[in-house]
């Protein structure tokens, strides 16, 4: 492990400390990339304009008329967080906006597998629906747009996913209107935009679109904003860079929770996860209340998380929220020995005081595919490699598939690296797609083993000893004036997430004590500058010497009641 310390431009810091912003802040922003206060305003005035996303315009006339004419308009999901959200966002937006009959599906992970497909398609047709719409998903489904359309429906395509390639060339589905940043031919800024952050643009546009042919006039007009609760958890929970513009949906989004202004569905989650919705944070978004939704498509059925989530009902909410839970309770048992299966496996590919290979691929006929993903990263954050873990297909007809999930480094496009294999191998991927840092494909079971070595083989080619070397990016030391209890909530209020992590500090400390917690935590006593502080350093088990440079998230815990703070250790450079 090779501890870093980012580079906080003084030019950028001096800027943002006669802005106003409080010293620590202002080092903390300015190693993230911004430069002046005016980047840090999460007004919705600042939000990027819907009309810059290609297609909005067109969805949102498309849409418009649908209303108009009170046509039947079906929402096809996807099966995560993210996906659970933006059908959220569509069903309560819509109606707000007019529209009379809507309705959703959400594709079966095992069954269907993911993106809108011709069965699927079928299934909305037999609903009645005039006119189908993607959330989160579609940019890739020829073949299911294809049918869609051939069964009479228009088709709208909202998704924020990377478009399919064929032959090297970027290839769409001949849907009626397609939005999405990564669309040829976009100039949106946020490329990095969520699934729910691109329906929720549509919405926006929509309803100028509705105020343009005088549905309603300004003063009247349906409050969007009662959404963006649901924009901010599947924002965070997709893992998505959190550029300036996520930031502020995020923001927005938080700013409402805390004041009470949230979904009965968000504000059950809160409780079940044992969470304070007053005081939430983006942490929440991402470790609390996106894996008990996403849970739902992992072992059971999202209909569970989309109802939660579209709910006005406490009590029903509540219901909901619980069964999610009990969903999530099985997930990490699962999970669990999933995990230890994949290290053993993991661990037989290195010989002793050798390195791992540069990319792992592991199939145990035990393991559950809706948990690959999650597996995948757990074994990629371990031995920071590239990682598929796949699972046995449960689709009828498809026992012989392999469905692998993967999760990369810095320095590996994961979906490029899948092309490369499919071009070099043709026929070993039966399908893929997918982002830089995570993608999926299926495989037959024969060839397995030819795909592992063919991944081995770009990793191989593609990564240096560089960047094969774990690295955590920190941000040097903590003054001893900032080792505070209202320092850490000021911390804790701010919207950190992937692409703006979290503070993490580092420095040498003294280790005056250390003991086990639990037989699997380490509970530690240290000197930070001469002053005691307690640590904890989660699921590790091994002593540390006597002086060592920790990197360490600051918590605050309270203890007869008094607040005192404590470093949540990150990693040890030994």
């Amino acid at each position: 492990m090779k501890i870093i310390v980012r580079e906080a431009p003084p030019r950028s810091v001096w800027a943002l400390e006669q802005a106003g912003i409080h010293p620590l802040l202002a080092q903390l922003y300015a190693a993230r990339g911004v430069r002046t206060a005016d980047e840090l305003d999460d007004g919705l005035a600042r939000l990027l304009p819907p009309l810059a996303m290609k297609g909005t315009q067109e969805a949102a006339a498309l849409l418009a008329d649908a209303i108009a004419a009170n046509k039947k308009i079906c929402v096809v999901a996807d099966y995560d967080c993210d996906g659970a959200t933006a059908c959220a966002v569509a069903l309560r937006g819509l109606r707000l906006l007019g529209a009379k009959q809507v309705g959703y599906i959400v594709p079966d992970r095992v069954v269907d597998g993911y993106g809108l497909t011709a069965p699927i398609s079928e299934r909305v047709k037999a609903t009645g629906a005039d006119l189908l719409v993607t959330v989160d998903n579609g940019i890739a489904s020829m073949d299911g747009v294809a049918r869609a359309r051939a069964l009479g429906m228009q088709v709208l395509v909202t998704d924020h996913h990377l478009p399919a390639l064929r032959d090297g060339a970027i290839v769409l589905p001949d849907a009626d209107v397609i939005v999405n940043p990564n669309q040829p031919g976009c100039t949106f800024e946020s490329k990095s935009i969520a699934g729910v952050g691109v329906m929720f643009y549509v919405l926006l546009a929509l309803r100028a679109e509705l105020r343009q042919r005088g549905v309603f006039d300004s003063g009247n007009q349906p409050k969007l904003d009662t959404l963006l609760p649901l924009v901010a958890l599947g924002t965070v929970a997709d893992v998505v860079k959190l550029d300036a513009n996520n930031r502020r949906l995020v923001a927005q989004g938080l700013k409402r929770i805390r004041s009470g202004a949230l979904p009965a569905g968000v504000a059950a989650l809160f409780t079940a996860a044992g969470r304070v919705a007053a005081v939430a944070t983006s942490f929440d978004f991402g470790f609390a209340l996106g894996p008990r939704i996403n849970a739902a498509g992992r072992l059971s059925d999202m209909t569970l998380g989309i109802e939660c989530l579209l709910t006005d009902d406490a009590g029903r909410a509540d219901e909901l929220a619980k069964t999610l839970d009990g969903i999530n309770r099985e997930r990490r048992d699962i999970e669990a020995g999933m995990r230890e299966l994949a290290q053993y496996a993991a661990d037989a590919m290195i010989d002793e005081d050798e390195l791992p290979p540069p990319a792992i691929a592991i199939f145990d006929p035990d393991f559950h595919e809706g948990v690959v993903g999650i597996v995948a990263s757990r074994i990629k954050d371990k031995l920071h490699r590239p990682t598929f873990v796949f699972a046995a297909s449960q689709a009828p007809g498809r026992e012989h598939e392999l469905k692998g999930s993967g999760r990369s480094i810095a320095g590996f496009h994961l979906r490029d690296a899948l092309d490369l294999v499919a071009k070099r191998h043709p026929g070993v991927l039966l399908r893929f797609g997918g982002h830089a840092m995570a993608a999926g494909c299926t495989i037959h079971e024969e060839q397995f083993e030819v795909f592992e070595q063919a991944l081995q083989q770009v990793a191989h080619e593609w990564l240096d000893a560089a960047t094969l070397t774990r690295r955590l990016d920190t941000d040097g030391p903590l003054a001893p004036q900032y080792r505070r209890a209202d320092l850490v909530d000021t911390l804790h209020r701010e919207v950190w997430g992937q692409g703006f992590a979290a503070p993490t500090f580092s420095e040498e400390v003294e280790v005056v004590s250390q003991r086990l917690v639990g037989d699997k935590h380490l509970a530690l006593k240290l000197k930070h500058q001469g002053q005691p502080v307690d640590g904890i350093w989660f699921g590790h088990t091994e002593s540390l010497p006597a002086r060592v440079k920790l990197a360490f998230r600051l918590d605050a815990d309270e203890w007869q009641g008094i607040r005192r703070v404590r470093f949540l250790v990150e990693a040890a450079e030994l």
